[in-house]
């Protein structure tokens, strides 16, 4: 089959339908939303009605809006799901995210499905696979390295999408239940209670202590903008901006310096094109580092590296400001050569080793280098020599707080005499093409130079429309004289008909051909690390060649101490202790193991393995006794009912 990667697609988060048509605005080519139920973020719901809002923004610029749909779902919650899948298509979504193969199993009416990061795609035969059995694109792992996404790209044909910023899950997506195992709230079933974000200690075997309450499964956050140009050298071509949980500010910017990237990209290599119509320009100057982060690390991308950790703390701390070098009754001095603003929030770690936050209401400028500081409530515990960062920059998101972006289709627009009058004719740069006439009697201009440079500039006045003119050219065999009035009219008429042009021009993505016969799975057994809670997921999977399969681990209650957290991030290596690292030291090998160590948090303790032949560190644990007999989800009524 032959392969179209040739389209780059910018893929924003969307908490809402507004977020989404921001990030639209903002440069995106597609956008991702949760809809009703069923979305692995369970506190960003949004409606039916909603998500059709956003679906008609997105289509005028041909962006297309992806609805995650990537929970495991109970038997019982199956026609629910297959209701709303229904709404979703009736509504012109162009395809969902999916983790649970059930799906693939139902009557579904012929939209894309996408393989969710959560069906943990990290190796080229589960790729395949899931090329094969329909899926259009595949959201492959986070912790990829470059050479084994160009391996994927080479054995498949679906699209391949790959994040490059935002927050990062320590754990292999689909592969965490520590949450579930703490509290019964599953990350497979949209309600993660982030307890990779908590404080731990952690013991070496010997019951040594190597660090105290440090957030020691808390990751920096992703930010691939160096790897763009390798990522699409390696057939990447969905680059996905991760947060539908985070605020308008970070939407904005993050899109925004991801689409300047990519522009200038798409500059140098004419052989890729964007995926959708419209040119974004900005009032502000993107700037990644002034919105939520943890610092940033481009991951696995380039493989296994020291300090992608955030152990400090999970809070965004901010850009580092300088050194404070006195503390009075009502102000901080601090030595920065960064310009403060009246209103910016700044930050500390006090001797306790938290984050503590405080706004400033003045800022003093003492000299070049010193800056008086009078915070809105002076801090119990901030001391000389303390380092000070700057976690919202006031001017800045001032700036995003106001519309700040615009987004236009360019055309060009040619006005020709007719026999009896005029036309105009209005072209986009994606080749749609609407006339409008008008009968006008001809008269001839006075002043033929003002008679044409008025014609042009009315032809171009196309405002608060989704176009601008690129080009305006006169097709007339002498300067005429025509009322503005008479131009405007024909611009609006041309307008409107190249709307609705565009409308019915625009296609969504086909329905991907699965293969026969059926795809083999690349294995015969699963564990409950396939998640399979549901009888269709069964049947999907016992279709393509799997004779035994383990109920998911929500379900599965006989489950001992088993891994509830693998990931690719190891303690041993971050701290010095790695196996393979120490091979070939003098004195060292033979004694460096891979033997376990303890994570403790409150009365809970983890038991950390280590698997090195493939890099991974195993979290053990099992399941609550008090959460085995929760009752199994109710059965989804709240749909409207479907148009007819």
């Amino acid at each position: 089959m032959q392969k179209t990667r040739k389209h780059l697609e910018l893929l924003a988060p969307a908490k809402n339908a507004d977020f989404g048509i921001e990030a639209i605005n903002h440069g995106a080519d597609a956008v991702y939303i949760g809809g009703p139920a069923f979305g692995a973020r369970a506190k960003a719901p949004n409606t039916v009605q909603d998500i059709a809002k956003l679906v008609a923004y997105a289509h005028r610029f041909h962006a297309e809006v992806f609805v995650a749909l990537n929970t495991i779902f109970h038997d019982n919650e199956l026609e629910g799901v297959r209701q709303l899948v229904h709404q979703l298509y009736d509504c012109g979504v162009d395809a969902l995210i999916v983790q649970d193969m059930g799906l693939l199993a139902m009557d579904l009416p012929p939209i894309q499905l996408h393989a969710s990061t959560q069906t943990d795609i990290r190796t080229v035969e589960k790729a395949q696979f899931l090329d094969q059995v329909g899926f259009s694109q595949l959201v492959l792992a986070r912790e990829l390295d470059i050479a084994t996404v160009k391996k994927i790209a080479d054995a498949t044909t679906a699209n391949l999408e790959y994040f490059i910023h935002g927050a990062l899950c320590v754990a292999f997506s689909g592969q965490c239940f520590i949450s579930h195992a703490h509290t019964g709230r599953s990350a497979n079933r949209g309600e993660c209670s982030q307890e990779c974000r908590l404080p731990y200690t952690l013991e070496d075997q010997q019951g040594r202590i190597l660090g105290k309450d440090k957030h020691y499964l808390s990751m920096k956050d992703n930010d691939q903008s160096a790897n763009l140009r390798a990522l699409i050298a390696a057939g990447v071509s969905s680059f996905k901006i991760e947060g539908r949980y985070k605020d308008l500010p970070y939407v904005k910017n993050a899109t925004a310096h991801y689409r300047q990237l990519l522009d200038d990209i798409l500059e140098e290599l004419p052989e890729y094109a964007k995926s959708s119509a419209g040119v974004a320009t900005f009032t502000f100057t993107p700037q990644p580092e002034k919105t939520f982060n943890r610092s940033a690390t481009d991951y696995f991308a380039n493989g296994r590296q020291a300090d992608i950790g955030a152990f400090d703390t999970p809070k965004f701390s901010g850009e580092t400001l300088g050194m404070v070098r006195k503390v009075g009754k009502d102000f901080i001095d601090v030595a920065t050569d960064v310009t403060l603003h009246n209103g910016d929030g700044v930050c500390f770690f006090d001797v306790h080793k938290d984050l503590v936050g405080l706004r400033v209401n003045t800022v003093q400028t003492l000299d070049t280098r010193t800056q008086r500081l009078f915070p809105n409530e002076m801090p119990a515990d901030i001391r000389n020599n303390t380092q000070v960062y700057r976690n919202r920059d006031h001017a800045f998101m001032r700036l995003l707080e106001k519309e700040s972006a615009s987004r236009k289709i360019y055309l060009d627009a040619v006005l020709q005499e007719t026999r009896d009058g005029f036309a105009l004719t209005l072209t986009d740069t994606q080749g749609f093409s609407a006339t409008a006439q008008c009968i006008a009697e001809k008269q001839a201009a006075k002043d033929a130079q003002q008679a044409e440079l008025s014609l042009k500039e009315h032809v171009a006045k196309l405002g608060n429309t989704d176009f601008v003119a690129r080009t305006v050219q006169l097709k007339l065999s002498q300067p005429w004289f025509v009322p503005a009035s008479s131009i405007n009219q024909l611009r609006r008429e041309a307008v409107a008909q190249l709307l609705e042009i565009r409308s019915l021009g625009y296609e969504r993505p086909p329905l991907r051909a699965v293969v026969t016969p059926p795809a083999v799975y690349p294995e015969d057994a699963l564990t409950y690390l396939a998640n399979v809670y549901n009888q269709k997921a069964r049947d999907f999977y016992h279709k393509h060649g799997v004779t035994l399969i383990a109920s998911a681990y929500e379900a599965n209650e006989t489950l001992e101490e088993v891994p509830v957290m693998i990931t690719k991030h190891c303690l041993r290596f971050s701290h010095g202790l790695c196996p393979k690292e120490a091979k070939g030291v003098i004195g060292v090998q033979g004694t460096v193991t891979a033997e376990p160590m303890t994570l403790i948090s409150g009365n809970e303790r983890y038991t950390l393995k280590f698997d090195c032949k493939p890099c991974e560190m195993h979290v053990m644990g099992k399941v609550r006794k008090n959460i085995l007999n929760l009752p199994p989800p109710q059965p989804i009524t709240f749909f409207e009912k479907r148009p007819a």
